[in-house]
């Protein structure tokens, strides 16, 4: 075979080559049939080849693809933000375009700290985060993540950002249940306040559903709540991370409206351009722009490509989409079912310890013992061969960090395409069973996980 130019994730791994995709499902060259139960990387929220997004890609081709953003607006652009704007909470208002997650909690980041200098006080630039948690790959972004493996290569390079336990109720650290255990973990982020001082503090970002470092780790009723009055206790801001997590995933356009918390910023991305296009927002309140606006009247923030008007363009497309089939609607009834059927099957497959989530962002853990919680061994690669047999049976499912250290512990996600209908949910959730039960015969051959045929 001759050897690809091409970097890939494992620079020695065959992968299949793309040639199409429909609706939920992917082809490769050689006509195998996968569904997506990932959504790619929980990104493809309305599936492949929509004619309306393909039909708005042409049409804006024809007219511009690209304008830099200090030279020219677009109609495209200014669309997208109003159309934002009216589906998010509260006075989010103004809407940066960028490229990736990464880079829109980066510019959400220093939006933060610009917001506090712009107000005079130029002490508080510190955005202390959570362990166990995923905010992006480029340098600030990952200061930011409390993902162990992912910053272990680069951690002198690093802010040590992430300051606090992850709500993590299926490995409390406290041996606690919601809500009896009073919500330790969220006040955990008090107690760190006032260690470091909240004059050094400019902002706490969290994922309000954990995503690629915890396997859709959600929070109990309440914790956010408590979260959003500590940040207002003591003049924090409160960044909302909902790149994975909103335009529709979970049901709303925002997780964060589940629980009636309105964050200062929020950065939104994946699902925004639903894979169709590469775009991303940070989306700042009316408070945080008002001493800006009234003061250098500039974001110190931008890259080449940022509002471009073709991806832009994409992206509008794909939020008229969901409205107009009112595809949000639906989300919680699948996402529940999906949830339930998935509950149903630890009584067949002892290794699944917790199911969690909310909507069509679902997550599952593995587990040695189902009793003791005990996980498997690094290296078992559970994740790995999990993500291997579902993709040879032809489903797709994304790995995920696992484990109150985000190291020991093997999770996946099963984030299915928001359009998903009832015929492709049975299908996806027998893939999943088939799944498991392949896993389950590979362990039975082999007396053990980490070695199977």
């Amino acid at each position: 075979m001759t050897r690809s130019n091409l970097i890939k994730p494992i620079l020695d791994q065959v992968y299949p080559v793309i040639d199409y995709g429909k609706g939920v499902y992917l082809f490769d060259k050689e006509g195998k049939k996968y569904l997506d139960g990932a959504s790619g990387a929980v990104t493809a929220n309305i599936g492949h080849g929509v004619p309306e997004i393909i039909e708005a890609m042409n049409e804006q081709a024809k007219k511009i693809s690209f304008v830099y953003r200090s030279q020219f607006t677009s109609e495209a652009a200014e669309q997208l933000a109003e159309k934002i704007a009216a589906l998010l909470p509260g006075q989010l208002n103004w809407c940066f375009f960028v490229n990736s997650g990464s880079e829109a909690t980066e510019t959400a980041m220093k939006m933060a700290i610009q917001y506090w200098q712009e107000k005079g006080i130029h002490t508080k630039k510190k955005v202390l985060s959570r362990w166990v948690s995923y905010h992006g790959i480029t340098m600030g972004a990952l200061s930011m993540s409390g993902h162990s493996s992912r910053r272990a290569r680069f951690v002198p390079l690093l802010e040590d950002f992430p300051v606090i336990h992850p709500p993590y109720c299926y490995r409390c650290p406290y041996n606690l249940k919601a809500p009896s255990c009073s919500f330790l973990c969220a006040k955990e982020l008090e107690t760190v306040i006032q260690r470091i001082g909240p004059e050094h503090i400019a902002a706490f970002i969290a994922e309000p559903i954990i995503g690629a470092a915890g396997g859709a780790i959600s929070p109990p009723e309440g914790y956010f709540q408590i979260i959003r009055q500590i940040c207002d206790k003591y003049e924090i801001l409160f960044i909302a991370d909902e790149v994975m997590t909103g335009s529709g995933r979970t049901g709303r356009m925002l997780t964060c409206e589940h629980w009636g918390v309105i964050p200062d910023i929020v950065t939104l991305g994946k699902g925004l351009g639903a894979g169709y296009a590469p775009i991303a927002v940070a989306v700042a309140s009316e408070k945080v722009m008002e001493p800006i606006l009234n003061g250098s009247k500039s974001i110190m923030s931008g890259h080449t490509l940022s509002a471009n008007p073709q991806s832009c363009a994409i992206s509008l497309a794909v939020l008229e989409y969901l409205e107009k089939n009112k595809i949000m609607r639906q989300v919680e009834e699948k996402g529940n079912y999906l949830k339930q059927q998935l509950e149903e099957m630890k009584d067949s497959f002892s290794f699944i310890g917790d199911v969690r989530g909310k909507g069509l962002l679902l997550g599952i853990e593995f587990v040695e013992d189902q009793h003791t919680k005990k996980p498997f061994p690094r290296e078992a690669f559970v994740t790995q061969k999990m993500v291997e047999l579902a993709k040879e049976i032809g489903l797709i499912v994304y790995p995920s960090g696992s484990g109150i250290d985000g190291v020991n512990g093997d999770s996946i996600i099963i984030s299915p395409p928001l359009t998903i209908n009832e015929q492709e949910l049975m299908e996806l959730i027998q893939l999943i069973k088939d799944t498991f039960s392949a896993f389950s015969k590979s362990m039975n051959q082999s007396g053990k996980a980490g070695d199977y045929e």
